[in-house]
């Protein structure tokens, strides 16, 4: 390449004579000079004239930092084609343009069809039916055409096989024999495939199951019918067009500055006529504008809301306007014509009828017709401009030669890319993880968690608790919850119930039910003919196996009465009656006896009515009784039961399965203790290319020390505690180090728990330190995507052994996976199983955000920052109002919700806080309209929570005070029915997470995404004095008050209710008219746990015969708030060795006892 250029943008062509398929590249700047590039695209073409970029990572190529070294990219997919050209991006700023390359490759043959979409190529096979099992079939085409039919096949018996194109996307319709289907249903796969480049295909079926897949994208489906094989007698046209000339394209890169300025061709008829196409994912964007005489008039094309927009202004503000089409923002090719002749405008997009303008006078174009944009002078952009790609411009029917535009031989440009049309599907592969539905723009991807029970930008993130113990853990109490054990895995929430009654030191029962729990009364059956009962659970195989996984112990009772009616009674020691695993597998002991040998629990107690028996049933009594309880984890739940021996005169059995009950998460309190800075544990390198959230708690005495690193070759991600109130969360993926931090108030090495949760996807980072704000960073548009690791992830240290964390780390969980640190731990030196400490311990000493602080002689709870009361905060803090009563809680300064600002960030990702909120709070009462809280601000927004006039409640969100606020109603249904009902909302951003009581979370989408700015007060009751209620209803609830009981109140970190009766003349808290402090709160949720309950154990009452092996049951205390510690200096790390271990070994005979007084 010529260093002394003389194009604007210029680039490197190689012919490479014939096509070729290319694996790799090489380049190399000028010889013994200054001149080198050191980042460029490359472009393909079969023709030279259409091109398409290949796509590297970020689409740009390093290239270059010295005249002499070669810098070689093997292609991660090889090309085959006869053209290529080089784009400079950027060069050696002291230099010139220098570029030598070489290309690697091979020869490419292949056999080429050429069809004008009237054309098919028939074949035909050698006899006249063939039936086949496994089919295989490939081929490669392309098309500047969005529909057509590659490829039909059908046989006598209603087989048939299409492949086609339809909306530029790949459509498979296969059918094995469904003779009655009343409609074809399409696998579809691919996307943009009409822009004129080559396409792989290949089909591959065995029996029923197949794979599609389309350049490098793979679908996996099974075919529908009843038949395994595919029968084809006779295969039909192939109607598809991929004939030349090839189209040429120019693509707007930019949304602010891209333009086209095209003069006006002459026309002999008077006014003027545009014809163009063009394809984009943007909603808005200017398309076409130009003045117009008579003045000051002028023309307006553009999408609008994605549909087609044009606008005829005149003088001053009168306008006519007419608008077409439908989500012409589809990325498909939308062709228009436009007209002005004979005194009316015509706009006709693609097929549809065309909409009209009438005019007065003749229009006539004055100037240019700028497309896509505007320049600084000469038009007015009314919107953005247009990123997309424009095509077959003819002006006054005159084709415009975008060469002559390239070449500054016509009209002139702005940030244009010519000869390729540069759009990309974001949506392919489809990033958004659980099922979350992607939509794009041109320069990003979105993606719509609704519905799925995952929240995030890639709706990553799992909305509900792991188990029933971290329920509790936040203050819930017995009910129906949604829980998702494997947390952002693949498996999914689904629904429990969670009995959480009893004192502190109880166990939390999960409880998963099954179809058949009532009794099943048997007759008849044999060992031929068997009685089979299989059991549906509320959860999928998957789900049960990781509930049953996570749990400490699981058990589940089986009740076996009989009369004459064997279990294992044979001569030969066939069983006659059994059941199987939750694998499948057959299982021959009874309910109370361990695994492996054909007994009952009567045996295992020696206690069974004929001792030459091992069950009950055996001694072909009247009546007896087997009843006992499963409780080996490995074989439950029980899938399937089988009674074999109920067929002679007077016998009978009658049996119960009743639901799996497990206790406990292990994963809450598995805790490592390390003790010297240069130990570690270590663990398989971090599956996390694409995305991975990782989350744990600590605590420490020391001021630094690293969490977790993982190392590639230049790629790298760590979680620090860098200084005493500082986290930070880094990483590199190829776009330069980024950091994010989160810094606290109070020091973080305070010997108390904190919790740390660190997300990074392709769209976004995250950082979050205990109820701190959440500090995230979004990723740049076009930029590295995956993380590439290789070395072992080390937990608690760093592969150099310097700046390890000295401390404990308990509940590491990444991607949902929990790491087992205790096991590690007892094989690694300088590290030990458990925690010190009381707070360590396998109970839950505090409750409801409480937080458990260590003492020199045990623990206190603290209690600041929960809403509930008492030794354990488990007291609910409940107060009963009458219609004149209300507390007010102002905010000691204007406060905003997000505070926290990250101390440094990456220059290429923009750094912002996410709006979030968090409310709960109980409440009883018989009145509507009734207000219960509301939150307002020194900005006129406010957060409104009302029962409405017809007792349902209402949440009222005024965000943008130029807008009308957004209103939810959860539930339909009257809440002011004198009972206690829970309400917990949840924000972030513009997502808003509801719950009523023990009802699953239902989401709701804002209108905006705002801050809360400079928060004022909130208001419990009756709301006195003027007003920011901008709403009627709002308004008349806020006057009538609250009459009724208000219990355990919480907005964020505030417990309104609680400083209202703690702190009463303070200036912080205003109280009116009469305020009672009741257990009205209390008295009411035991009525509802009580008859949660009793719902719960109904039909499963003890049984003789049963027994339960129980494991045993060890948990930590939970986390929350802060407390000021003194730091030590990084110099007397070894005297903090020393300390630790010291506090390890005269901690751990406390923390075992612990362990056993809380059995």
């Amino acid at each position: 390449m010529d260093p002394l250029f003389l194009y604007r943008e210029p680039w490197l062509q190689l012919d490479l004579r014939d096509r070729m398929e290319v694996t790799a590249v090489a380049t190399q700047g000028r010889y013994d000079s200054s001149d080198w590039v050191s980042s460029y695209l490359l472009l393909y073409s079969d023709t030279g004239r259409a091109w398409k970029q290949y796509r590297h990572e970020d689409g740009r190529f390093a290239g270059n930092v010295n005249s002499e070294a070669v810098v070689q990219h093997k292609l991660s997919h090889s090309v085959r084609t006869r053209f290529l050209r080089f784009i400079p991006l950027d060069w050696n700023p002291s230099g010139w343009l220098g570029l030598r390359v070489e290309v690697y490759g091979c020869s490419y043959k292949s056999d080429v069809a050429d069809f004008d979409g009237r054309s098919s190529l028939l074949y035909r096979f050698n006899q006249k039916s063939m039936s086949t099992v496994k089919d295989v079939i490939s081929l490669r085409f392309k098309s500047r055409q969005a529909e057509g039919v590659l490829l039909h096949g059908e046989g006598q018996r209603g087989d048939y096989i299409t492949l086609e194109l339809h909306r530029a996307k790949l459509a498979l319709y296969l059918n094995l024999g469904e003779k009655f289907s009343s409609s074809r249903v399409a696998v579809t796969l691919g996307s943009l495939l009409d822009d004129q480049h080559w396409h792989s295909v290949l089909i591959e079926r065995f029996n029923r199951q197949v794979n599609l897949t389309v350049d490098s994208h793979t679908q996996h489906f099974r075919t529908k019918g009843e038949g395994d094989s595919l029968e084809v007698d006779y295969e039909g046209n192939v109607t598809f067009s991929c004939s030349e000339p090839q189209l040429v394209a120019c693509t707007f890169l930019s949304s602010s500055s891209s333009f086209l300025s095209l003069p006006a061709a002459a026309s002999a008829m008077g006014g003027f006529s545009v014809r163009f196409q063009f394809r984009t994912w943007n909603p808005d964007g200017l398309l076409l504008s130009t003045r117009l005489n008579p003045e000051p008039q002028r023309l307006e094309l553009q999408i609008s809301n994605s549909r087609l927009r044009l606008t005829l202004h005149t003088s001053g503000q009168q306008k006519s306007e007419v608008s077409t089409g439908h989500r012409v923002n589809d990325g498909l090719w939308h062709s228009v014509n436009l007209d002005t002749r004979n005194l009316h405008i015509s706009l006709t997009l693609d097929n549809e009828p065309a909409s009209t303008i009438e005019l007065w006078e003749q229009l006539e174009s004055r100037g240019s017709f700028y497309f896509g944009g505007c320049p600084s002078t000469g038009c007015m952009n009314p919107t953005l401009a247009f990123q997309g790609c424009m095509r077959l411009i003819f002006i006054n029917s005159q084709p415009m030669n975008l060469n002559h535009v390239q070449q500054g031989m016509l009209g002139n440009y702005n940030e244009l890319q010519f000869d390729t049309c540069n759009i990309r599907d974001r949506c392919l592969p489809n990033l958004c993880e659980h099922g979350g539905q992607c939509s794009q723009s041109w320069s990003s991807f979105y993606c719509d968690c609704l519905g799925t029970g995952y929240s995030g930008a890639t709706c990553h993130s799992s909305i509900y608790e792991p188990s029933c113990e971290a329920y509790k853990l936040t203050g819930s109490s017995s009910g129906y919850y949604s829980i998702d054990p494997d947390g952002s895995g693949p498996l999914g929430p689904t629904q429990v119930y969670c009995n959480m009654t009893g004192e502190i030191t109880a166990r939390v029962w999960t409880v998963v039910t099954h179809n058949s729990t009532a009794p099943v009364r048997v007759r008849g059956s044999s060992p031929q003919k068997p009685h089979v009962t299989k059991f549906n659970y509320s959860a999928s195989a998957e789900q049960l196996r990781a509930v049953i996984t996570g749990s400490e112990q699981c058990q589940q009772e089986v009740v076996y009465s009989c009369r004459k009616s064997r279990l294992f009674n044979t001569r030969d020691g066939t069983p006659l009656s059994w059941w199987l695993d939750g694998g499948g597998e057959r299982r021959t002991y009874w309910g109370g006896f361990l695994p492996g040998v054909q007994q009952c629990s009567c045996s295992l107690e020696e206690n069974c009515m004929d001792m030459n028996y091992f069950c009950n049933c055996d001694a072909d009594t009247d009546v007896a009784n087997d009843t006992g309880v499963l409780s080996y984890k490995d074989h439950l739940p029980v899938s399937q039961i089988v009674i074999g021996d109920t067929n002679r005169t007077g016998s009978e059995a009658v049996y119960r399965v009743g639901p799996l009950r497990c206790y406990g998460d292990k994963s809450i309190w598995n805790a490592a203790s390390f003790y010297q800075e240069s130990s570690y544990l270590h663990f398989p390198t971090l599956q996390a290319e694409l995305g991975s959230d990782i989350s744990f708690y600590f605590k420490t005495s020391v001021p630094s020390g690293v969490f977790l690193e993982n190392l590639g070759l230049k790629d790298f991600i760590r979680v620090e505690l860098s200084s005493p109130s500082v986290v930070t969360f880094s990483f590199d993926v190829g776009n330069g180090p980024v950091v994010l931090a989160v810094k606290s108030h109070v020091p973080l090495n305070d010997r108390q728990w904190h919790y740390v949760r660190a997300e990074r996807n392709v769209k976004e980072a995250s950082l979050q330190v205990d109820q701190l704000p959440l500090r995230f960073l979004e990723a740049p548009a076009d930029g590295h995507l995956r993380l590439r690791l290789n070395s072992q992830l080390f937990v608690g240290g760093t592969a150099s052994r310097q700046r390890g964390f000295l401390g404990c780390i308990r509940t590491l969980t990444i991607n949902g996976v929990t790491f087992d640190l205790e096991e590690r731990a007892k094989v690694t030196p300088g590290v030990s199983s458990g925690c010190p400490g009381y707070c360590s311990g396998s109970s839950s000493l505090c409750h409801n955000r409480g937080r458990c602080i260590e003492k020199s002689s045990g623990y206190v709870c603290d209690c600041s920052q929960s809403a509930y009361g008492g030794p354990a905060c488990k007291e609910e803090v409940s107060v009963s109002f009458d219609r004149e009563s209300s507390v007010t809680y102002t905010f000691q300064e204007p406060f905003s919700v997000m505070q926290n600002r990250s101390s440094q960030a990456s220059s290429v990702s923009r750094e912002t806080s996410r709006f979030r909120e968090d409310v709960a709070f109980s409440f009883l009462t018989s009145q509507s309209p009734a207000m219960l809280l509301t939150v307002s601000t020194f900005s006129q927004q406010y957060i409104a929570v009302i029962l409405a006039r017809n007792g349902s409640l209402q949440i009222w969100y005024r965000l943008q005070t130029d807008r009308h606020p957004d209103v939810f109603s959860p539930t339909p249904g009257n809440l002011a029915d004198g009972r206690l009902h829970q309400v917990r909302i949840h924000r972030e951003g513009k997502n808003v997470y509801v719950q009523i009581d023990q009802d699953v979370h239902r989401k709701y989408t804002l209108s905006s995404d705002a801050e809360l700015i400079l928060i004022k007060s909130l208001t419990l009751g009756k709301v006195i004095g003027k007003s920011s209620h901008s709403v009627k209803q709002v308004m008349h609830a806020g006057s009538k008050g609250f009459v009724g009981c208000l219990s355990s109140v919480q907005f964020n970190h505030v417990a309104p209710l609680k400083a209202a009766l703690l702190n009463r003349g303070s200036s912080l808290v205003a109280i009116r008219g009469p305020l009672v402090q009741s257990n009205c709160g209390v008295l009411a949720e035991s009525t509802t746990s009580h008859t949660l309950l009793d719902k719960e154990q109904h039909g499963n009452d003890t049984r003789n015969d049963s027994a339960v092996i129980v494991g045993l049951f060890s948990s930590l205390c939970h986390r929350q708030a802060q407390r000021n510690a003194s730091i030590k200096e990084k110099e007397h790390r070894h005297n903090m060795e020393t300390a630790y271990r010291a506090e390890l070994h005269l901690h751990n005979p406390v923390r075992d006892n612990m362990k056993e007084y809380y059995i």
